[in-house]
């Protein structure tokens, strides 16, 4: 599945002003996609956390876009600033390998269009795409975010990883989908692997929570029964088969750094 063009072609007019947010740190290579899907919005505000590369330049080439340099403090506080640093009331918030797609970027243009006094937000539904694959089945197929909403009337968790919007209100749903460009290639699933991994841990300790041998044990062999064979990973083919390796391993990792943070 292609990305979407960058500009809609419908004809509705766009009642409510709409804000994008992206967090970034070293994006040149996959934000430019990002930006051209959404480059008709109001307003794209990106926040930078000391970007090396050329995201921050990359960023003036777009004359609705806007750059804040903001030290990383983990990914709820940042999406926070971000969203309290945004303009506009409605928010779309994306990371910088997310892409809609042209069927959900007309049903955004339907939304902003319309009637918004009721709803606090919306849900998109997300694809993965890994190893050049857009995932058709699994959980990875069909993941539900709430990534357009009112901040007056949600935002997102204080969460250092795995952060979600918490949201007061009607919630609805968009048609078509945000495609995921997470990792690069392998060398960059595991650097990514390595970190979310430890900010998982991390929370999980601050949470109360202990490991132990069957954690450790079992925790990976039933992640990947559940990803492959009942979620349906063994019908997205080579990619599926390495994702539900990796995500068996990562629950192993996860519990075994868990259980030495236990013991100090």
């Amino acid at each position: 599945m292609a990305p979407a063009s960058a500009a809609p072609t419908g004809t509705e007019i766009l009642l409510h002003k709409l804000s994008v947010v992206i967090i970034t740190l070293n994006e040149e290579d996959r934000l430019p996609r990002t930006l051209e899907a959404v480059a008709w919005c109001d307003e794209i505000l990106v926040v930078d956390s000391g970007s090396s590369d050329r995201t921050v330049d990359i960023c003036s080439d777009y004359r609705n876009c806007r750059v804040i340099e903001h030290a990383f403090a983990g990914y709820g506080p940042q999406k926070r600033f971000a969203v309290g640093a945004a303009r506009n009331d409605w928010i779309l918030s994306l990371d910088a390998d997310e892409v809609p797609d042209a069927e959900l970027l007309s049903a955004l243009r339907q939304v902003l269009a319309g009637d918004l006094n009721k709803p606090g937000g919306f849900y998109l539904r997300r694809s993965l795409v890994f190893m050049g694959r857009v995932f058709e089945h699994g959980r990875e197929s069909r993941e539900r975010h709430l990534r357009l909403f009112d901040r007056r009337k949600a935002n997102f968790s204080g969460a250092l990883v795995h952060e979600r919007v918490q949201a007061d209100g009607l919630i609805g749903e968009l048609a078509g989908r945000l495609l995921h460009y997470s990792y690069r290639d392998l060398d960059d699933y595991f650097q990514k692997f390595n970190r979310y991994s430890s900010l998982s841990a991390a929370r999980m300790q601050a949470d109360g929570r202990h490991a132990g041998p069957v954690h450790v044990l079992l925790a990976g062999p039933f992640r990947f029964v559940q990803s492959y064979l009942i979620h349906g990973n063994w019908r997205n083919g080579i990619p599926g088969l390495v994702w539900s390796v990796l995500a068996a391993y990562y629950k192993t990792a996860r519990y075994l750094k868990l259980l030495e943070l236990n013991r100090r």
